[in-house]
């Protein structure tokens, strides 16, 4: 019996990155063994063990064998005589498939070290095609480590799988999963790249995909192409280290001009409201959660109000806060005013330019807030309750927009 240290905390030492989670394989035991040292079972679909101290998580060796379709569909060998290059064997990536042993030698049957050196996603086997959740899993590891490229005869084997339906048997939990880690790391828009390199992002993201080569009007958009510019939104969103709500808003924020008609090109006019649509759709089909998808909601409608505060009237301004909830729910107003702001700094020549639009609307609320909703309600006709509340608010808006 021998354990190993494998996978990601071997190649985040490899690279000097700090150590999250290790993960341990054992080598030449059973279940029996496992249990009569005190570890403690928890593997539903292959055998893993808790160790008894620690709590950390402990592997029996195993093969796989594609028994289905999807990520799912797999038949699990685990016994002593499993080895540990055939369990290293069945990982995605060769920079996944090293191992340690306790005295700290490197094990490195696949040239993990090598890929790690040159800055490489290669896949271990020809079994990495049986296993849709690893295109993912690569478009993830991108927008981590963005001095990485995938190997051509990767991306190869990802469009195979592509072409052949396996994407299509990914749950939408399990998108979503991937999705929302990727969207949290450095350089998100790498993700996406690589799901469009391979032809999984049409496949999985429709919506995004047509983005691509769908152009704005220049004036307002050097980038003109509406997915780099989208790309750039959700980058700028995770260089400032933006919440998950606020990066995926930043993501969905203009589906609505990918349904542009053509001759219409470069305006977008009501791609709001499309937007707004599509964020609905795509959220129920990938299960997106409430908070997520509420924001981006929010951000895709309104966004363009938002560029256009100064120049709106003040009841319109009480109409825009009132929508977003900004009076119940002012944190969840920040983050709309975050999102909003990453749209007006994805584009070239704009990360530094005055945006004065999030501080105004801030300070329209706290005119409004002024109000006392209670004390207006009490006077008023119950009828007409609601209205002197934003006939109210108005006048405070519109005070304080005489002063300044």
């Amino acid at each position: 019996m021998k354990t190993y240290i494998v996978g990601g905390a071997v190649r985040d030492r490899l690279l000097g990155l700090p150590l999250a989670d290790r993960d341990y394989v054992v080598v030449g035991a059973t279940p029996d063994d496992m249990i009569a040292l005190g570890y403690q079972p928890v593997g539903k679909d292959f055998p893993v063990f808790l160790h008894p101290q620690t709590h950390a998580e402990y592997a029996l060796a195993r093969t796989e064998r594609k028994s289905g379709q999807g990520y799912k569909g797999f038949k699990v060998y685990a016994a002593p005589d499993v080895t540990l290059e055939e369990d290293l064997r069945r990982r995605d990536l060769t920079i996944n498939a090293m191992a340690e042993d306790t005295a700290g030698t490197l094990i490195d049957p696949y040239g993990g070290q090598d890929d790690l050196d040159a800055r490489v996603f290669r896949h271990v086997s020809e079994t990495f095609a049986e296993d849709p959740v690893r295109i993912l899993r690569v478009a993830r590891f991108a927008a981590r480590f963005t001095d990485f490229a995938v190997a051509p005869e990767t991306n190869t084997l990802m469009r195979w799988m592509v072409d052949n339906g396996e994407v299509d048997a990914l749950v939408p939990e399990r998108v979503w999963q991937e999705v929302a880690r990727g969207l949290m790391e450095a350089q998100p828009s790498r993700m996406f790249q690589v799901l469009r390199d391979c032809g999984a992002l049409a496949r999985l993201f429709p919506e995004i995909d047509r983005l691509f080569g769908v152009p704005q009007p220049p004036e307002h958009h050097p980038e003109v192409d509406t997915g780099v510019h989208v790309m750039r939104v959700v980058d700028w969103a995770a260089r400032q280290g933006f919440s998950l709500p606020v990066r995926f808003a930043a993501l969905t924020h203009d589906l609505g001009k990918g349904t542009t008609p053509p001759e219409f090109w470069p305006r977008h006019h009501g791609h709001e409201a499309r937007s707004a649509d599509l964020v609905r759709a795509l959220s129920e089909r990938i299960r997106v959660p409430v908070d997520c998808r509420e924001l981006a909601v929010a951000v895709a409608r309104e966004h363009g109000n938002v560029h256009r505060a100064l120049e709106l009237r003040p009841g319109t301004v009480v109409e825009l806060l009132e929508r977003v909830d900004a009076f119940r729910r002012p944190e969840r107003f920040e983050e709309f005013l975050r999102a909003c702001e990453c749209d007006f700094r994805g584009r070239p020549g704009y990360e530094d330019k005055a945006f004065p639009a999030p501080a105004y609307l801030r300070q329209a609320l706290q005119a409004a807030q002024t109000i006392d909703a209670a004390g207006v309600a009490r006077q008023a006709d119950p009828a007409r309750i609601r209205d002197a509340i934003f006939q109210a608010r108005t006048q405070a808006v519109a005070a304080w927009r005489a002063r300044t």
